[in-house]
């Protein structure tokens, strides 16, 4: 299904050529029948000699009406546009093929319409060449014109052909399997309730869907779908659709708002973007200026941000970040113009970059503007490659969505790109080539800038704590200073390419070795020997790092020389294994156990046998029952 859009000056015959064209007035409010203006956005559609069936958006022309306009042509694939041959080109006439070009609308028709108000041949040729010199080194450049009465219905057929024969050829759009919808009107009807249209974008709805209207996340059914007046069961993209919802009442949804099916798309209030300053505006752009957005079908004030110049001057390219006062739902890709609020002037236009950056940037980051540079060049390796480093980790199916690209495009320069090596597969080793949809990716250099910190501060740790066998986890989590999912796949994938060693909440180098120096050994024979004078009276925690420093009695314990058992008590790791080795014969041989008949087994003082088995309790080895413990796995 394709949409065309009229386009042209107020009273130049836009709505009675498509009248003419197609039997129907699209003008739909009673005051537009008594101006004889459109003021809001008309509809109508006509089957053309080829039999393809195709929708038309009639958009104001007057310039207090420019807005409507633009809610309207944002879903077209060709234009209409109109000039009439009594008026010639006018301002207006060149602001909407400002827009049009702005929003790269691949080409159309140029309609000369009234011709039966002019007699005088050289006048009409002379109408002709000047639109020929307006539309040179824009979209309509190579447009057909074609010179037409709606009146009296001379050439109509003329201008249906011309359409038909612009659009044959025509490249389908890319269908990323992802519907959504602009809502450009919002009604209701006796007896079906709320009823939204616009034009579908991607993928399909289906009679029967739920759906969400966004950005505010409402809940809603599909309870009727109609395209051209008829009811359907499905509406593939590009069709003029007619949404009856059910589950939500019209005042809950605006000419702006988008229908999606759940989880596919989430709102924004910032986006970066590739933009084009006219050049025949009044005054350039400065940073920090407000402007109105136009995307989509929606309105929003926008804040911009200049993104490595200063300022930008007419006629001039440059990167924006546009901050929005309220949320808008958009992709990668989507084009959009940018008027002056007061007074009203269009200023230009572009195309989506970003649509959801994850911060607010640095105007002058090298880093930020290359990488804007390749989103705006459009290669689908660089857009994969960046649009990865700006999400640092995602799911392949999730990288594949957010790219925007053709699904079989994106998927062929992610698996290139994981072939070269430059991006990680962070779900498997460095030896599996297997790649699942929710594999976790992430950049080389992400990878290698994240893994070679993770490292070097591995390192300094071992070489600060030399008796340690690692750094805490979570210590590590905290230096590395990145999200949660990508710390623990960086981690992961680390562990399994053996590049560092986990154990116990603690992280290391793999041939990491706590070595005692010989004063430090000599330290630990002295303990060695203060334990076996009594190995089941030991000396307190506190006497034990009195004799060897605090550091190596935390290496000894994480070496497993010795076992702490409670705050005060610790046993020498051989001694300790012992008693648990007499308590489990015990154990076997009565069922149950007290702490006096163990303290009596051992010939010392209960404190030391309470601590030892209530941290047997602790591990899961007994179990405690009133005054007496049994083996938990040997439990009836």
């Amino acid at each position: 299904m394709r949409v065309i859009g009229t386009a042209g000056h107020v009273d130049h015959g836009k709505s009675a050529l498509v009248e003419a064209i197609t039997g129907t007035h699209p003008d739909r409010l009673k005051e537009e029948q008594e101006r004889e203006m459109t003021i809001d956005l008309g509809f109508a559609w006509v089957e053309l000699p080829s039999g393809e069936e195709i929708g038309i958006v009639d958009v104001p022309g007057h310039r207090d009406f420019i807005e409507n306009m633009l809610a309207g042509i944002g879903g077209i694939d060709a234009a209409l546009f109109v000039v009439a041959a009594d008026e010639g080109v006018m301002p207006q006439t060149k602001e909407h093929l400002a827009i049009l070009d702005l929003l790269e609308i691949n080409g159309g028709v140029i309609a000369l319409t009234k011709i039966d108000l002019v007699d005088d041949q050289d006048w009409l040729d002379l109408i002709e060449g000047d639109i020929r010199r307006v539309v040179s080194g824009t979209v309509l450049e190579h447009a057909a014109i074609v010179r037409v009465s709606a009146r009296t219905g001379e050439n109509v057929s003329g201008v249906i052909e011309a359409i038909d024969a612009c659009l044959i050829d025509r490249t389908p759009r890319i269908d990323l399997s992802r519907p959504r919808l602009p809502v450009d009107r919002v009604f209701t009807i006796a007896g079906f309730g709320t009823v939204v249209t616009g034009t579908l974008i991607d993928g399909s709805l289906s009679v029967g869907d739920d759906v969400r209207v966004l950005p505010g996340g409402r809940s809603a059914r599909i309870r009727g779908l109609q395209t051209h007046k008829r009811a359907q069961d499905r509406v593939e993209s590009g069709s003029r659709t007619a949404i009856n919802l059910s589950g939500i009442n019209v005042e809950d949804i605006s000419r702006g708002d988008v229908v999606a099916l759940p989880d596919t798309y989430s709102a924004s209030r910032r986006i970066d973007v590739h933009f084009r300053l006219l050049p025949d505006v009044s005054n350039p752009i400065k940073h920090n200026i407000e402007s109105k957005l136009f995307i989509g079908s929606a309105e929003v004030i926008a804040r911009i941000r200049l993104l490595g110049e200063e300022i930008l001057k007419p006629g001039e390219n440059g990167w924006l970040q546009l901050e929005l006062q309220t949320p808008v739902v958009v992709t990668r890709g989507d084009r959009f113009i940018l008027r002056r609020p007061s007074p009203g002037e269009t200023l230009g236009g572009g195309r989506v970059l970003d649509p959801h950056p994850n911060k607010r940037h640095k105007r002058f980051s090298e880093s930020l503007l290359a990488r804007l540079t390749a989103l705006t060049v459009g290669d689908p390796a660089d857009i994969v490659n960046q649009t990865l480093n700006s999400l640092q980790v995602a799911s392949y199916r999730d990288l594949i969505d957010r790219t925007n690209l053709d699904q079989a495009i994106a998927r062929e320069a992610i698996d290139a790109l994981i072939d070269s090596g430059e991006i990680i597969n962070l779900s498997t080793d460095s030896k599996s080539t297997d790649i699942q949809r929710e594999s976790l990716l992430m950049s080389q250099s992400n990878w290698g800038r994240i893994s070679e910190r993770m490292i070097a501060i591995v390192g300094e740790y071992h070489q600060n704590f030399a008796l340690r066998r690692g750094i805490p986890k979570e210590e590590l989590r905290s230096r590395i200073k990145v999200n949660n999912n990508v710390f623990n796949a960086v981690l992961r994938r680390m562990i399994a390419d053996g590049l560092i060693a986990e154990g116990d909440n603690v992280i290391h180098h793999p041939n990491h070795e706590v070595i005692f120096s010989a004063e430090e050994q000599k330290k630990i024979s002295n303990l060695n020997a203060k334990l076996a004078e009594s190995p089941f009276a030991p000396p307190s925690i506190k006497e034990c790092v009195g004799i060897v420093g605090e550091e190596i009695y935390n290496a000894l314990i994480d070496s497993g020389e010795l076992t702490q058992v409670s705050s005060q008590v610790v046993f020498a790791s051989n001694t300790y294994e012992d008693m648990v080795a007499q308590i489990a014969d015990m154990l076997a041989r009565e069922g149950t156990i007290t702490v006096a008949q163990v303290r009596d087994l051992f010939q010392t003082s209960r404190r030391y046998i309470l601590a030892l088995m209530e941290y047997l309790d602790s591990i899961g080895f007994t179990v405690r029952e009133g005054d007496v413990r049994r083996l938990k796995n040997a439990r009836q």
